[in-house]
Parts: structure tokens; C-alpha cells; sequence
């Protein structure tokens, strides 16, 4: 027992293989000493990186070829070449080969695309796309333009060749801090993993390496399953996720925060919120801001737990696992809503797998494939604490009354067909916005007047319009300022418009770290301000940006200069910008309409100024230049190296703005003295 215990306490969150385990625990508590993820790697001999630079060269050509033939014969297939190019670019260019056999692997993963180059040039597939059980594939991400690989497991050739949709699993690996582009491709071309279901694909998202499937990685997995659609017959109500470890933490997340999609759920250890968890885990003292506590708020799964009334879920851990604290809190969350948790335990185990559970929990599965997702419940339960996760099936939440509080909506749908009636009570807390939405088809022999009651804090009951002629049905329920409730149908998805007042919504509600899971560029200051310690600064976290979005998120950041950004780019992309109105000229121009204010030597917030000459100002805010995607001031995502050491801390460390005192220089945790900060209200406005 005391081995056992000595070797999880040694093991990193998600440990998949000896080669991912490294120390995380008390000795990753000092600040002061934190070591670098991903570590740098062996040095590789000269001539065995000749070597490799040569075929890497060959392999670049093709590539180039093919994207400048408009005649290649599935362009669409271009990103499955080009993730073994920037696999071991990545691996030489950054140090990135871990152990002396990963050099080998990278001469066969380029053999591979070089071999896939020549085959996309012929026309020649059946290799490449026939069916196989193992197979990798990329796709380029809206983030950055990067592309980015994942793993399939596919079913039988019968199977994909004949018309019938399939059944698809998610597979969330274990932490690696080793898990370059390199290794997870060799593992998923090489490892079927945990679960092989009959009849199933199962997609193993790359989650941009060892973030907890968070921020971008949270976006990688969408952006997956996504691509995964577009290339095989996916049955939209046989989708499950499931993980273990790291890939656990993942699961919970996915499963609490997008429950409608999902026909099941299946977390295996792993963490399901952040302050009992490091407090457990780690043994380690927490001292949040306020902000950062209701931050919190974001990923902690234990405050969505209702939503799992929507997701039948199967959780696993270890009898003697210190992770199974993850299940454990779940439990109690659930428990509050009065639903039981399925929770199969090991007998025995550590933080591993038993077969005796295995089975137990894949013919469980297997019962709820056969049943599939619940398409239209009748009773939805749902909390949400950001408009960031407003939907559950016909539901919408489209405002909240104050953001990172607890949001709820219990509706009921009661549907009397003989009567040909149809009526919804709806019971809601902290929202200033509900949609109910039903596709065409849903009441397609309704004609009745529907009555909608909904009951937040008073209640009131009014008819709607009846459902379309194609079954379809819209409303739109809005709170007024004097805190009635009307219908007024206006589609909460309507871009944002110059007479418009701004609020926050869906896809714009903040915080920092929200624009970075959209396309983002970083913009530049090519002018001079007077203030040379700001300039210092900003131009060090800049650069620091742009290395740690490709350490820790495996991308590489669009960087152009203010004199460059155009009305086109501020349309797609948010603006990340560095500097201040002097030194950057995008800045200047959109300054008076930002409600952080500059004027001669202060920064001015609200009645509160500080000295401009050391202090900097960071933001996010709808772009006076486009309303309807970001600006952001000086930060990339807001938290840094020391949370790397454990998923569990990887969260939002800033709110929408923040002055930073820069007589303090940046730490592992902060980038500088932060004296004040906090979010806009509701309107986007100071509070």
C-alpha cells in the first residue's frame, strides 16, 4: 500500500505511459522554483538532424506543390499531410525530442507524409482513407490557421462503406507533459486505447497538448468532432464522452457544460473543479482574489451538476486513487438535485483501470448507444453561471442579470395533442433573457396558441404565437427594466448593430480569456510612447505571448502591426492589442470609445487614476471597430507558468480589466502588481 501510494503521489495528473510521468504534488507548490512544461528536450545529433531537415525539406516542397496545384484531387485532405510537417518541425526547431527513439519516430512520420503527399498528388487514397482501425487526420483551426491532428479508431469496412449513421466516442487522454505533436501521433497510430466499442468510431482529440482540454483545447475538441462530421456518417444522437485521468477532468467538463449532446458520459478520475481539489491533491494553501474565486465559477463542474439531468453519466475511479476525489464531489453536487451518481469503483485500484470494471461500464454503454441522446425532453433542468454555456436543448438563457452568479431555469413543456394544446411554465433565477426554440417538424400538427408562464422572483402568464406551418416554434421572452416579462421574438444570434447598445451575450461576455477561443491576432505597436517602462514591458509580454500560445496551447500566433490592421481583419479576427494610444495607433483610435480612459499622464478608471508612466491597462471589450468580436489590451490568456504544473490551476486569473503596477516585474503568476480589477456590468459598462 505505502508503494502504491509513494508512486501516485510521484505521477502527474493523466499519467498515460512511464515516459508522461513526472513529479507534481507539495514540491510543485513553490512559485519560486517552477520548472518549465514542456521541459526542453535531448539534444539531437548534427547529422541525424541533417538528416531529418533534408527529408523535412522534401516533405515542405510537396506541401507546397499541393497547395499551389488547383488540381490536386482532395484538397480537403491537405491538413492530414501537413500534421506530420509541423510534428517534427515543431520537435527540431523547439527541442522537443524527449527520448533518443522519438528521433526514429520522426523519420517514419515523415516517410508517412511524404508518402501521403505523393498519394494526394495521384490521386491514388485507397491506402491513406480505406478503412483501418487505426488511422490520424488534422484539420486547420479557426484559432490561429494552425493545423492540428487527431486519432480515429474506425469500425469495420462494412461499416463505413454502407449509409447507416454511427455511434462516435470522444477519448480524452491523461496529462503528458512530454505529449508533443510527435508522440501523440505516433500514439494514435500506433495505440487503439482505454475503449474499442463495436460498430463505433472513436476519436481521440489532441486537445492542444496538456491543458485539461481547456481554452483552446476545449475549442480543439469541438473543432474535432467537427471535422470527423464532414468525413464520415455521424449519428448526431449516438455522440458520448469519455476519459480518464486528465482526460477525466476533461469528460466532467465537456459533460456538465455541453449536456445536450451528448448520449452518455463516462469520467474516470481526473479533477472536477479547482479549490477542493488542490487543497486535496496537492496540499496547497489557496489565496484567491475575489475575482479569480468567482472565476472559479467558469470550469468548476460541481456548480453545472443539474445539467447532468440531461446526460446519463457512468463515473470510475480507483478504490484507493486520491482522484477519485473528483467523483466524490460530483456525487455530493448531484446529490443536492436529488440524483444518484453511477459510480463504478475498482476494487483495489490506484489511479488505473480494472476489466471487471471495464465491462461493467461498456454494457452499460452499449444500452444507452442503443437508446441514443433524448432529442426534445419535456423537463429541462439547467444552470449556468455564463452566457458563454446558455443552452440545453430547446432552451437558451440570452442575459443574466449579473454574470458568475448561479443562473437556473427549470422549464416544462406539456403537450396535450387530443386538446391540441400547448403550454410551458418556466421557473428562473439571475436571467434577463430566455429563448425557446423547436425545429421544424417539432409541432407539425399543432395549431394552438401556446401559453408561456415563467416565474422569476413574481410570475408572469401570456399567450404567444402558435407554432409555423412547418411545425417550428420561436420565443423570445425578455426582461424589461422594470422587471416585467414580455415576448418580443428577435433572434438572440442577430450581429450587433451600430444603434444598438451594447450588452453582453452569447460569444461576447468576457472575460480575457474568451478571445483567445475564437481567431485572434496579436497586433503590434510599431510607434514611440513616452513612457519607456510600459514600452519595456509590453514588448516582453508580447513576445512572452507568443511563445507560451505555442508551448502550452501547440499554436502559433498571427502577429501583424498596427499600421496593417484593416477593417477586413478587425471583421475576422479579435484584436489583441499591445502598447497604449501612443505607442500603438489602433489603440489611439479606439480610445475615447473604451471605458478605461487616457489622459495626458493617467490611466483613469471611473474616478480612480493612476501614473501612466508605470502603470499599464488590460482589458476586453466589444471592438468599437466591429461589436461583434473582441478588442483586448495587453494579455494573452491570463494565467501562466506556475499553473502549468496542474491542470486544476489553469484557469481565468484576470477578470475583464485590470491596472497593473509595473514597478513590480511579472512572476509566475501575475504579470506584474495587479492594484485593481474587476468585470463590466451587464452593459459592459464600469460598475
Amino acid at each position: 500500500m505505502a508503494v502504491r501510494f509513494f508512486v501516485l503521489l510521484l505521477c502527474c495528473l493523466g499519467v498515460l505511459s512511464a515516459r508522461k510521468c513526472l513529479a507534481d504534488g507539495p514540491a510543485d507548490n513553490d512559485l519560486t522554483t517552477v520548472r518549465r512544461i514542456p521541459k526542453l528536450g535531448i539534444a539531437v545529433p548534427p547529422e541525424r538532424e541533417t538528416q531529418l531537415r533534408e527529408k523535412l525539406g522534401i516533405l515542405q516542397q510537396k506541401i507546397g506543390e499541393l497547395k499551389q496545384d488547383n488540381g490536386t484531387a482532395s484538397p480537403e485532405l491537405l491538413p492530414d499531410v501537413m500534421i506530420f510537417e509541423r510534428a517534427v518541425r515543431c520537435a527540431l526547431d523547439y527541442q522537443e525530442f524527449f527520448a533518443e527513439a522519438e528521433i526514429s519516430r520522426a523519420d517514419k512520420l515523415l516517410d508517412e507524409g511524404i508518402a501521403r503527399a505523393e498519394e494526394l498528388k495521384s490521386g491514388k487514397l485507397d491506402r491513406w482513407t480505406s478503412p483501418g482501425q487505426l488511422a490520424v487526420r488534422g484539420y486547420v483551426s479557426k484559432i490561429d490557421d494552425t493545423v492540428q491532428p487527431y486519432g480515429l479508431v474506425l469500425p469495420s469496412a462494412e461499416l463505413l462503406a454502407s449509409r447507416k449513421p454511427m455511434r462516435c466516442d470522444l477519448w480524452f487522454h491523461g496529462r503528458g507533459e512530454t505529449l508533443s505533436e510527435l508522440n501523440f501521433i505516433w500514439d494514435r497510430m500506433n495505440k487503439a486505447g482505454e475503449y474499442t466499442p463495436a460498430d463505433t468510431i472513436v476519436v481521440h482529440p489532441y486537445g492542444r497538448y496538456s491543458n485539461a482540454f481547456k481554452f483552446a483545447g476545449e475549442v480543439d475538441v469541438l473543432e474535432s468532432l467537427d471535422d470527423v462530421k464532414r468525413r464520415y456518417r455521424i449519428d448526431e444522437d449516438r455522440i458520448a464522452v469519455r476519459g480518464f485521468s486528465m482526460g477525466g477532468a476533461a469528460c466532467w467538463q465537456l459533460a456538465t457544460h455541453y449536456s445536450d449532446r451528448w448520449f452518455a458520459a463516462n469520467p474516470g478520475a481526473g479533477f472536477s473543479e479547482t479549490p477542493r481539489f488542490l487543497e486535496t491533491f496537492q496540499s496547497e494553501t489557496l489565496h484567491p482574489t475575489t475575482w479569480q474565486r468567482e472565476l472559479w465559477n467558469w470550469y468548476d463542474c460541481d456548480r453545472y451538476a443539474v445539467n447532468l439531468a440531461q446526460c446519463p453519466t457512468i463515473a470510475y475511479s480507483g478504490e484507493i486513487d486520491r482522484q477519485k476525489q473528483a467523483a466524490d464531489v460530483m456525487e455530493e453536487a448531484l446529490a443536492e438535485h436529488n440524483i444518484r451518481l453511477k459510480h463504478v469503483i475498482g476494487a483495489g485500484m490506484g489511479h488505473k483501470m480494472d476489466e471487471v470494471s471495464k465491462r461493467e461500464i461498456e454494457a452499460a454503454m452499449t444500452s444507452l448507444a442503443s437508446r441514443g441522446r433524448q432529442t426534445m425532453p419535456m423537463h429541462i433542468h439547467f444552470e449556468t453561471y455564463t452566457l458563454k454555456y446558455n443552452r440545453m436543448h430547446w432552451l437558451s438563457v440570452t442575459g443574466m442579470k449579473q454574470h458568475w452568479k448561479r443562473a437556473h431555469v427549470d422549464a416544462a413543456m406539456h403537450v396535450d395533442r387530443q386538446a391540441n394544446k400547448i403550454s410551458m411554465e418556466l421557473d428562473a433565477s439571475n436571467v434577463t433573457g430566455v429563448d425557446l426554440s423547436f425545429p421544424a417538424g417539432s409541432f407539425s400538427d399543432m395549431v394552438t396558441v401556446p401559453k408561456v408562464k415563467i416565474t422569476v422572483e413574481k410570475t408572469f402568464e401570456f399567450e404567444v404565437d402558435g407554432p409555423k406551418s412547418d411545425g417550428s416554434l420561436k420565443v423570445n421572452l425578455v426582461r424589461s427594466e422594470v422587471g416585467t416579462w414580455h415576448n418580443q421574438f428577435q433572434p438572440s444570434v442577430d450581429p450587433v448593430t451600430a444603434n444598438e447598445s451594447l450588452k453582453k451575450r452569447h460569444g461576447l461576455q468576457g472575460p480575457i480569456d474568451d478571445a483567445l477561443m475564437d481567431s485572434f491576432v496579436f497586433v503590434r505597436p510599431t510607434g514611440v510612447s513616452s513612457h519607456a517602462k510600459l514600452t519595456q514591458w509590453a514588448d516582453a509580454e508580447l513576445e512572452r505571448a507568443i511563445e507560451h500560445w505555442r508551448r502550452h496551447f501547440r499554436g502559433d500566433a498571427r502577429v501583424v502591426n498596427d499600421v496593417d490592421v484593416t477593417q477586413e481583419l478587425a471583421d475576422s479576427a479579435n484584436l489583441i492589442l499591445w502598447g497604449d494610444p501612443a505607442s500603438n495607433s489602433v489603440i489611439g483610435k479606439m480610445a475615447s470609445k473604451l471605458p478605461i480612459e487616457w489622459s495626458g499622464d493617467k490611466i483613469a478608471v471611473g474616478s480612480k487614476s493612476f501614473p501612466a508612466s508605470n502603470h499599464a491597462a488590460i482589458l476586453v471589450y466589444p471592438n468599437p471597430m466591429n461589436p461583434n468580436r473582441y478588442v483586448v489590451l495587453n494579455s494573452s490568456f491570463t494565467f501562466r507558468e506556475y499553473a502549468y504544473l496542474n491542470n486544476a490551476r489553469q484557469v481565468p486569473m484576470l477578470p475583464d480589466w485590470a491596472i497593473v503596477n509595473l514597478d513590480s516585474p511579472p512572476t509566475t503568476i501575475d504579470p506584474g502588481d495587479v492594484v485593481l480589477a474587476d468585470f463590466f456590468d451587464e452593459s459592459w459598462k464600469l460598475k
